[in-house]
C-alpha cells in the first residue's frame, strides 16, 4: 500500500510541477519572441510619434554662402554637409522601407531659413528626425539636379550630389512617421470612458445581488445571466454593438465608429467581470461587521456604503485592473465598434484604433510587420505590468488599513 501510494503522490506531483514549468516555459517563450522582435523598433520617437506623415514642400532663400565646420561627436553612418549645416543618416522605418533622416541642425543652416513653396515668405519649420525624399539644388556647372531617396541615393550619396552644387533650390520631406501616439491616446480614452460607464452600473448590480436581493429564482436567474453574458465571444458584442448601440451613438452625433461606440460595446462586456468580481469582494466581508453596525442603529443603506463596500474596495479594484487589461487587449468587438484607422487625433465621436486593433491591422496586411507588432506588444505589456504593480500596492495598503 505504501509502494502504490508512492508511486501515486509521485505521479501527482510529477504532472504538477510538469504542468507548472510547461506554463512558465510557454510564457517565456512569448516573451522573448516578442522583445526580440520588437526591441530595435520600439523607442520613445514612436511612442510621441503620429503614424501618418505629413508631406511638406520647402524653397530656400539665394544667399547660401557659409562653412561650417565637422562636428566632433557624429555618429557612425551618419554624413554632414559642411556647406549647408546638416546632417544626414540612413535607416528604415517601421514599415522596414530606407529612408534618410534628418540627424542634425547647426543654428545658422539654410535648412532653419525655408519658406513653404506654395506660400513664398512663410517659414517652414525642418526638424531632426524629418525624412528627407528629394533635394533639389544647383550643380557646379549651372544645372538644375536633384538628389535624395526618390532617385535612389545614400545619406552618404545625396550629401556628396549637394556638396558639390551651387545652393539648393527646394526639399521636399516627410514628417517622422510610424508612431503609436494616437492609438495610446485612443486606448486611454477608451479606458476612461468604458470604466465611466461599467463600474458604478456593475458595483451598484453586484450590490443588489448580494445585499438586498433575496435569495429566489429571479436572483438565480440574473445570476446565470451574468454568467452565461461573460461566456459569450467579443466579436459578438461588436456586432451587437453595431446593430443595436449604433443608434444610441448616432444620437450624440458619432455617425459611424466611434470612441464612444466601442466604449459602449466594452461596458457590456465587462459588466460580467465587474459584478461578478464585485460580489466575490461582497461576499467575504464578514457579516460580524454587518450585524455591528445596524445593532448601533444604522440603516441597511448606511451599512451597505460605510462598512461593506469600503472593506470590499480591494476586490473591486481586482475587478478594475481585470476591466483595464480586457480593454487594453480587446480586438475582435473594437474592430466594429472604433474602426481600423489609425487616427493620429482621435476624438470621442471619430473613429481610431487602440493598441490591440493597430496590432492586428499592422499584421493584416499582405506583408505582416513583426517587427512594430511586437513593439506595440512591449508597450501592452509593460502597461498592463505598470498598472498591475500600482493596483496591488494599493490594494495592500487598504488591506492593512482595514486589517489594523
Amino acid at each position: 500500500m505504501d509502494k502504490k501510494r508512492k508511486i501515486k503522490d509521485f505521479t501527482r506531483n510529477f504532472l504538477t510541477y510538469s504542468s507548472a514549468l510547461i506554463t512558465v516555459l510557454i510564457l517565456l517563450s512569448i516573451f522573448i519572441f516578442v522583445f526580440n522582435k520588437g526591441k530595435g523598433t520600439i523607442s520613445i520617437a514612436m511612442l510621441k510619434n503620429d503614424y501618418w506623415a505629413e508631406n511638406f514642400s520647402a524653397e530656400f532663400p539665394s544667399n547660401q554662402n557659409k562653412s561650417f565646420e565637422m562636428p566632433s561627436d557624429l555618429k557612425k553612418g551618419e554624413v554632414f554637409s559642411r556647406k549647408y549645416g546638416f546632417s544626414v543618416i540612413d535607416d528604415k522605418n517601421t514599415s522596414k522601407e530606407k529612408i534618410i533622416v534628418i540627424e542634425r541642425i547647426e543654428k545658422d543652416s539654410i535648412l532653419n531659413r525655408a519658406n513653404k513653396t506654395q506660400s513664398p515668405g512663410k517659414k517652414l519649420q525642418i526638424s531632426p528626425g524629418d525624412e528627407i525624399q528629394k533635394i533639389s539644388f544647383i550643380s557646379s556647372m549651372g544645372e538644375r539636379k536633384t538628389a535624395g531617396m526618390l532617385v535612389g541615393d545614400t545619406a552618404k550619396d545625396m550629401i556628396l550630389s549637394i556638396e558639390d552644387g551651387s545652393e539648393i533650390n527646394s526639399m521636399y520631406f516627410k514628417s517622422s512617421s510610424g508612431g503609436i501616439y494616437g492609438s495610446l491616446k485612443a486606448t486611454f480614452l477608451l479606458i476612461f470612458v468604458s470604466l465611466l460607464i461599467a463600474l458604478p452600473v456593475g458595483v451598484l448590480s453586484a450590490i443588489y445581488l448580494n445585499e438586498i436581493a433575496k435569495e429566489n429564482k429571479l436572483t438565480n436567474l440574473l445570476r446565470n445571466s451574468i454568467e452565461m453574458l461573460s461566456g459569450v465571444p467579443s466579436i459578438i458584442f461588436g456586432l451587437v454593438g453595431m446593430a443595436i448601440l449604433f443608434p444610441i451613438t448616432l444620437l450624440f452625433g458619432a455617425t459611424g465608429p466611434s470612441i464612444l461606440l466601442g466604449s459602449l460595446t466594452m461596458s457590456a462586456v465587462l459588466l460580467p467581470v465587474i459584478i461578478r468580481q464585485t460580489e466575490e469582494a461582497l461576499i467575504v466581508v464578514p457579516d460580524g461587521l454587518r450585524n455591528a453596525s445596524l445593532s448601533l442603529g444604522a440603516t441597511d443603506t448606511q451599512t451597505i456604503f460605510k462598512v461593506v463596500l469600503p472593506r470590499a474596495l480591494p476586490g473591486i479594484l481586482s475587478a478594475v485592473l481585470l476591466s483595464v487589461s480586457r480593454i487594453i487587449g480587446e480586438s475582435a468587438a473594437l474592430i466594429y465598434t472604433t474602426g481600423t484607422f489609425v487616427n493620429d487625433d482621435p476624438k470621442l465621436k471619430e473613429g481610431a484604433t487602440t493598441l490591440a486593433v493597430q496590432i492586428w491591422s499592422v499584421m493584416n496586411g499582405e506583408q505582416p510587420n513583426f517587427e512594430l507588432a511586437s513593439a506595440i506588444s512591449i508597450v501592452v505589456l509593460v502597461i498592463v505590468l505598470f498598472l498591475n504593480i500600482v493596483f496591488k500596492l494599493f490594494s495592500n495598503r487598504l488591506s492593512k488599513k482595514w486589517s489594523g
